[in-house]
């Protein structure tokens, strides 16, 4: 049975209208790759040709975000001397006073006038919240809340001199785009990814996103911005069934009906292509229904988990109902990566879910014990496939959590938002292995010179893909020297 005639598109409504929906995103792909979506670039630049610039280390990226903010300092950069000057203010330690300190003003941008902006200014010292032992044969410390991913250590790459400027929730759009939110947006690190890179799958997208965006406001964080949408972030649902909400075939539509109509669509734009030669768009619109016909077939393959043992499925958590939801994403990640798709971001956490504030202790117990599992899985599973030496995986937040005590709201055991210093750690293709680079003060307030903006994260991840960030240029748009910046060579192999 076909649809109702009001239904049924004309075909120019119908080349028209893809353009700007999910199918664009697939047409986009084609049409950068073919070199018809191009400007014409200035003479001092070179637009992407979907080729990296030099020898990549790394093909794929699995970009793990946890929303909300944890604390550095009960996760990955212990501070002894919080437990030791607990309950002391800043000015009474024998110690620098970070309130003090030029780094201070130099990497604090608020939208709240600074006579009011208390946030990151508690002076009184919250001890940690938890333990922290050595692990590994490289002795690094790690809290005793990730027992699983401390078995992991020596092979994960600990930067712990990561800082940022917006001290509010706007800040997860900032770590993926490496703008305030006061400035004009700029691309996402996924999207500059698909941008610069052809696909190595022809049947998936090259940048898929998993569990997000995490709210409305952080659109920003998939988006392509200037780019354009077609390099933007593909949400999929965890729902082998109907992971493409808007690009599945109508339940009325039997499979070799569409494939007809494709075909027809093909035919009539063959006649077209006949009349017009030249049209190169025209051809790759053609590819692009060919792409979004088998993507139906192929995205709901690599999400569903029928073909993983039960050992990978316990390896990730999936058998337990604290950490299955991680799992699933994380193993969608390995299975998406193992299929050629260049960049997955993942959300294992929902919407501001780490912004512990009070109860601490209880919340990132919780938190930690949802994700330890299955990221600590990802990890081992993808080395034990080889795919350490293809993949990157990076695990970032927005900003960690104040030393001193939330006073808020008569606050008494939780930490407030902490732009000023914090950790992030990489591990995988062209990344060291059990090293820890940087660190912050004996408080865990500033990040140490040299510290990292986080486009200093962008800027290795693009490195190790083989891009440098500096040549990922756009016709009419001048991009500020922050933007591009600099690659961790610390700790690149």
């Amino acid at each position: 049975m076909y649809p109702e005639p009001h239904s049924i598109w004309s075909r120019r409504s119908f080349l028209c209208d893809v353009g700007m929906g999910f199918t664009g995103l697939v047409l986009g792909a084609m049409l950068h790759r073919d070199g018809i979506v191009r400007a014409q670039p200035a003479e001092t630049e070179s637009l992407p040709d979907g080729k990296p610039h030099h020898t990549p280390k790394a093909k794929s990226v699995i970009w793990i975000f946890l929303s909300g903010g944890y604390s550095h300092v009960e996760t990955f950069d212990p501070k002894p001397a919080l437990n030791q000057y607990a309950g002391m203010t800043f000015d009474k330690t024998p110690l620098s006073n970070p309130l003090t300190s030029p780094l201070h003003d130099k990497r604090s941008r608020s939208v709240v006038a600074a006579e009011i902006n208390v946030r990151d200014k508690y002076p009184i010292i919250f001890p940690m919240q938890v333990g922290f032992k050595k692990h590994g044969q490289s002795g690094i410390e790690i809290s005793d809340w990730w027992p699983h991913l401390a078995t992991c250590v020596d092979d994960i790459a600990f930067v712990r001199n990561v800082w940022t400027t917006d001290n509010d929730h706007a800040a997860e759009n900032q770590m993926h785009t490496g703008r305030h939110r006061l400035d004009e947006p700029q691309p996402s690190i996924g999207a500059w990814v698909n941008y610069g890179l052809a696909t190595l799958n022809e049947n998936l997208p090259s940048f898929v996103v998993l569990g997000g965006p995490t709210n409305s406001t952080t659109r920003q964080s998939i988006d392509a911005y200037y780019l354009g949408p077609r390099y933007s972030g593909v949400p999929l649902k965890l729902d082998p069934s109907n992971p493409l909400p808007f690009g599945r075939r109508h339940p009325e539509v039997l499979d070799r009906e569409q494939e007809n109509e494709y075909e027809l669509i093909g035919r009539l734009n063959g006649l077209a292509g006949v009349r017009y030669p030249e049209d190169d768009r025209l051809r790759a619109r053609i590819r692009a229904y060919e792409l979004a016909f088998r993507m139906q077939t192929a995205v709901p393959e690599v999400l569903s988990f029928t073909s993983e043992t039960a050992d990978t499925r316990r390896l990730y958590g999936l058998d337990e109902d604290a950490t299955r939801v991680a799992g699933q994403r994380l193993l969608a990640a390995r299975r998406l990566v193992e299929r050629g798709v260049r960049f997955v971001q993942v959300y294992p956490s929902g919407y501001g879910a780490w912004d512990s504030h009070q109860k601490l202790r209880e919340n990132h117990a919780k938190l930690c014990a949802s994700v330890d599992k299955p990221v600590a899985g990802l990890l081992k599973d993808l080395k034990q496939r080889g795919l350490m030496n293809d993949v990157v995986v990076v695990f970032c937040t927005e900003f960690g959590r104040t030393p001193g005590l939330e006073q808020r709201a008569g606050g008494k055991d939780g930490r407030d938002h902490h732009p000023h210093g914090f950790t992030i750690w990489m591990a995988g293709a062209g990344i060291k292995s059990g090293v820890v680079h940087g660190a912050t003060d004996e408080l865990g307030f500033h990040a140490l010179e040299p510290a990292h903006y986080v486009t200093d994260i962008h800027a290795t991840v693009l490195h190790l893909l083989g891009l440098d960030s500096r040549r990922l240029v756009y016709p009419g748009r001048k991009r500020l020297e922050i933007d591009y910046g600099t690659p961790i060579h610390d700790i690149i192999a």
